[in-house]
């Protein structure tokens, strides 16, 4: 008996899930009391901060002198320390899973997150996630918690899909997606997008969010005896079900919905199984209109959602900054404009 795709990632997901609460398993016991203990060296520092800085240049040199094999009280680290007792109380620090994640982790989020709602929305996701320290990074530079936590999402998830499947996948929503491994091209077309996807699986993967697993592109299913070709399909492991995703280039179109809203209607007949949830429709545009898009999605039957995507279009600041500006082109023209026709008056 062959396993299909959906058992198959639903058993997948299990064993991941086992293996990552292991290896959390794993060091959390130690994990925990350090991070309470430099909650509570915070503390300290805080209490006696009439000392000023020196009080803390005493400190990190006096625990080195008394613990020589220790690491992790430096000067920098015992003002992190400060830090962060000064935004937590303990009880957050256990309820929010804070105590669960490393220093590393917690040091980037001081580093790069000032409002304490965010900070605590990216611990928990990466706590959730598993995320190293340089993906968190990446997911913070990339305003994730401002594109998916406060996006004001355009879906009919609540209406379509029972709870707690609905809440999950509007949780699962971004807007917009970036897909900042693409470069923007003149006349560029959705085929070449969907192209290069595909090519950086990996990064795309990761925009889209945990759980999802890449089943094929411009996938073929044959509807009353013609062809029809999804752009994208993948499986979501933690929402057990098909996700569609229609890729476009330009604006929102109300006929974008009902094509989809066909193709779910496909998905659910030629490839769902018994255990799976609803399929779920993405279209991704470059340009959304929301009250548009939101009487397009009113009367559909399906759950839809659709979000905005942004593609490369800027260089990096710091190749900019090497580039000469508009001005200088235009300075530089009329210097060598001026050259030239003091060099042609000489000859004549």
């Amino acid at each position: 008996m062959l396993m299909n795709n959906s058992e198959y990632f639903e058993v997948f997901n299990q064993v991941k899930e086992r293996i990552k609460a292991a290896q959390y398993k794993a060091v959390l016991g130690v994990n925990r009391e350090q991070i309470i203990l430099f909650w509570s060296i915070g503390n300290v520092i805080i209490e006696n901060s009439q000392w000023g800085n020196k009080f803390i240049e005493n400190l990190a040199r006096d625990i080195k002198s008394d613990f020589p094999d220790s690491t992790g009280y430096s000067i920098r680290n015992l003002k992190y320390m400060k830090k962060f007792a000064s935004t937590f109380t303990e009880n957050e620090i256990v309820q929010a899973t804070l105590a669960q994640l490393t220093w590393y982790h917690l040091q980037a989020l001081m580093d790069k997150v000032s409002d304490k709602n965010a900070y605590l929305w990216y611990a928990q996701k990466t706590f959730e996630n598993g995320w190293s320290r340089d993906i968190l990074a990446m997911q913070i530079k990339a305003n994730l918690y401002e594109r998916q936590a406060l996006a004001e999402k355009t879906t009919n998830f609540l209406d379509r899909l029972p709870s707690p499947q609905s809440e999950l996948a509007e949780q699962t929503m971004k807007d917009p997606y970036i897909f900042d491994f693409i470069e923007v091209r003149e006349k560029m077309i959705e085929r070449e997008v969907e192209k290069e996807m595909v090519a950086n699986i990996s990064k795309l993967l990761l925009e889209l969010g945990t759980g999802f697993a890449f089943i094929g592109n411009q996938y073929h299913l044959e509807i009353g005896g013609e062809d029809y070709y999804l752009d994208l399909l993948f499986y979501n492991a933690n929402l057990h079900c098909y996700f569609v995703i229609e890729l476009k280039i330009g604006k929102f179109k109300p006929e974008y919905a009902g094509k989809l809203n066909f193709y779910l209607s496909a998905v659910d007949t030629l490839l769902k199984k018994d255990g799976d949830n609803p399929s779920i429709g993405l279209i991704l545009c470059s340009d959304k209109n929301k009250t548009i898009a939101e009487y397009a999605l009113r009367d559909m039957t399906k759950p839809i959602g659709v979000s905005e995507y942004q593609l490369t279009e800027y260089l990096p600041k710091e190749l900019e900054n090497t580039l000469p500006s508009v001005e200088d082109i235009e300075k530089r023209v009329r210097s060598r404009y001026h050259s030239d026709a003091d060099a042609g008056g000489d000859n004549g």
